[in-house]
């Protein structure tokens, strides 16, 4: 079988498990798990021995013509590179983990076979967009997963947590999907084709005429895909859905997809040293930011989403600087550790009796209760940091190395004001990656939170996909040798001085947290559970409360209460209260979009109701009065009809009377 015909199959075989599932879902629900787990289990199979083949070489390219447009041609075509193929794995990787996965998360949902098929059809759709070589093919798989994550997200829709977050996904995307639809329209005019590989021959003879123009639209869409600033609020809210769900999209599809886009696409970027510059401080905000709002949060999944959400930004990053190889080996990287992070919460929230969301504030006693989720988060939150020997140290690494090699001019493929920007913003999120993964570790496993009530041991089938995770998180970092075959040959050895650096500052942040959280204990220990108004900080720990009751329900009859122990709160201090709410974007967005809609709106209806419709009604009222003066004539009584003909008769004899004696 050709490599081809294996790539097409990738794909294909996710589809095809997708709408069987659907199909049989009702009628024959015992084929639903393995409709689930073996079409995406082959694919990743395939996807294996495609990048084998493939070898990290020259790039596997077929096209066919899909229909004739008379204009710009429109191919079912395929680019596999070195660095797709190797995407390609990572989905299938994480999506069969996902799917092994759910069979015990959702063991007892009514809703799994729907579920188990938008899962594969959100795979199979991510896979498009890594082996597509034309733009509207890559667009079309960009645009399933879209509608996959409304369904998704939204698939506890008796919550109006879920109803709500699956709207603002799909609206909040679909907002930076307009200028990208434009930009693809603007580059394929510029270049005559959709074909990747064409385009990119257009850039390298300098034949885009609006390079800045082109990009700036195309990171619109990759800021809203990707939830980068200030596209990003749908992420955190989206964790109203599944937590399967939660890792396949923050992991391996969905959010992989923009900064994937960049990078197959990434000459077009660097024709425009104004959109390289645009997309460094883009990153860095991402990154500081995020990093700020993690420290904050008190449910453990939405933690983990403004980590995501930071991860993409170093990954942007590299971008900015030009050096795909770094982005897309940090892409890599995260989409092990963060897979395991959120399968690992899945455990924890399952352990607890949730649903779908976790306050770390109520933990207690969880290292023993659910031990391989300890350990194997643990792994994943070492490589989070970015300690060494993990996989994120060398991915984190190679961005950071890349920014200082622009910053410094040792290198012309970007900007140095984009390497300063994004060398500064990521060693300042190292700081606060450390201290949020820190917290996490602390609240979630050393927590003095009320213990939840035990709802026995986790199914195996959960419990083994950690550990399965848990391999790569550890040591496919040590994997930078071989890999700049695969990624234009670019040299991912760590540098010495960020190496230095990131390091460095990744232990402060760890040290200065665990210090905070000693401190902190150290005051609650005389505060009794529950008691927060002892606490110096109780008025900001309120305020939380009330900003974020919505994300954090309560276990059994146990209300909400702030963790007094949080070091959080004191490393934040006055900016805690904000940095909460995502800094008030949302009210901003609110202010700015949302409240003009509405009263826009509420103008139209009333405009219609009390002016359109005042027309209307005058226009049919006229009618309807002289029909009711003519229907009181028509009585049906013959005598009336008779004396009205006599009357008339003697009306019309005295008027011709009148008329010939006046003449």
């Amino acid at each position: 079988m050709t490599t081809t015909t294996l790539a097409v199959l990738v794909p294909l075989l996710p589809f095809l498990g997708a709408a069987a599932g659907l199909l049989l879902g009702r009628t024959a629900p015992g084929f639903v798990r393995p409709l689930a787990v073996l079409p995406t289990l082959t694919a990743l199979v395939l996807a294996v021995l495609v990048a084998v083949r493939q070898g990290g070489d020259q790039a596997v390219d077929a096209a066919t013509e899909l229909t004739p447009t008379g204009s710009v041609p429109i191919e079912l075509a395929l680019h596999i590179d070195g660095f797709a193929a190797l995407v390609a794995v990572l989905v299938g990787l994480v999506a069969s983990c996902v799917q092994i996965y759910s069979t015990g998360y959702l063991r007892d949902d009514p809703r799994y076979p729907s579920y188990a098929a938008l899962v594969s059809l959100f795979t199979s759709a991510m896979l498009l967009v890594v082996y597509s070589g034309d733009l509207i093919v890559l667009l079309v798989g960009w645009e399933i997963m879209g509608i996959c994550s409304y369904f998704l997200v939204g698939h506890y829709w008796e919550t109006p947590e879920a109803r709500a977050a699956s709207i603002k996904a799909f609206l909040v995307t679909k907002l930076g999907d307009v200028p990208f639809l434009i930009g693809l329209f603007a580059l394929a005019t510029d270049a005559g084709s959709f074909r990747i590989t064409k385009v990119l021959g257009t850039v390298a003879s300098g034949g885009l005429d609006h390079p800045t123009l082109i990009a700036l639209l195309l990171l619109a869409g990759v800021a809203g895909k990707s939830a980068q600033f200030p596209l990003h609020t749908w992420l955190p809210d989206a964790m109203a859905g599944p937590t399967p769900v939660s890792a396949l999209i923050h992991a391996a599809t969905m959010v992989a997809a923009g900064v994937y886009f960049i990078a197959r696409l990434l000459p077009v970027f660097q024709a425009s040293s104004a959109a390289m510059v645009v997309l460094a401080v883009m990153a860095a905000v991402t990154m500081a930011g995020s990093g700020l709002a993690a420290l904050a949060q008190d449910d453990i999944k939405r933690v983990l989403a403004y980590s995501t959400i930071g991860q993409l930004g170093y990954m942007t990053g590299a971008l900015a600087v030009g050096d795909r190889g770094a982005a897309v080996f940090h892409l890599l990287s995260h989409g092990a550790f963060k897979a395991l992070l959120f399968l690992a919460a899945g455990v924890i929230i399952h352990a607890s009796g949730t649903n779908s969301l976790a306050a770390m504030s109520r933990m207690k006693d969880l290292r023993t209760r659910v031990p391989d989720a300890y350990w194997t988060m643990t792994v994943a939150l070492l490589a989070l940091t970015a300690i060494p020997p993990f996989s994120g140290f060398f991915s984190k690494e190679a961005v950071l190395g890349a920014a200082e090699h622009v910053a410094t001019g040792h290198t012309e493929h970007a900007p140095g004001a984009a390497g300063w920007i994004v060398l500064v913003a990521g060693l300042v999120s190292a700081v606060l990656t450390a201290a949020y993964a820190t917290r996490l570790w602390l609240l979630a496993f050393r927590g003095r939170g009320v213990e939840a009530p035990d709802h026995g041991r986790q199914p195996l089938t959960m419990t083994v996909v950690l550990w399965v995770l848990a391999v790569p998180s550890l040591a496919f970092g040590l994997a930078y040798g071989p890999l700049p075959e695969w990624f234009d040959g670019r040299d991912l050895t760590p540098v010495l001085t960020t190496s230095v650096l990131g390091t460095g500052l990744a232990l402060v942040g760890v040290i200065v947290t665990y210090g905070a959280w000693k401190h902190t204990s150290a005051m609650a220990a005389q505060v009794p559970v529950g008691a927060v108004a002892a606490h110096p900080d109780a008025d900001a720990g309120l305020v939380e409360a009330e900003a974020i009751a919505s994300h954090a329900p309560a276990y059994g009859d146990v209300a909400y209460t702030p963790d007094p122990a949080d070091p959080g709160r004191l490393l934040l201090g006055p900016l805690h209260r904000h940095a909460a709410v995502g800094f008030h974007l949302d009210a901003v967005y609110a202010a700015l979009f949302v409240r003009p809609v509405q009263a826009g709106a509420t103008l139209v209806r009333f405009l219609d109701r009390e002016v359109v419709d005042t027309y209307v009604r005058g226009a049919g009222a006229l009618p309807r009065w002289l029909g009711e003066a003519v229907r009181r004539a028509q009585t049906g009584n013959l005598q009336t009809y008779v004396s009205a003909l006599l009357a008339g008769t003697v009306v019309l004899v005295v008027a011709a009377l009148l008329v010939a004696t006046g003449a």
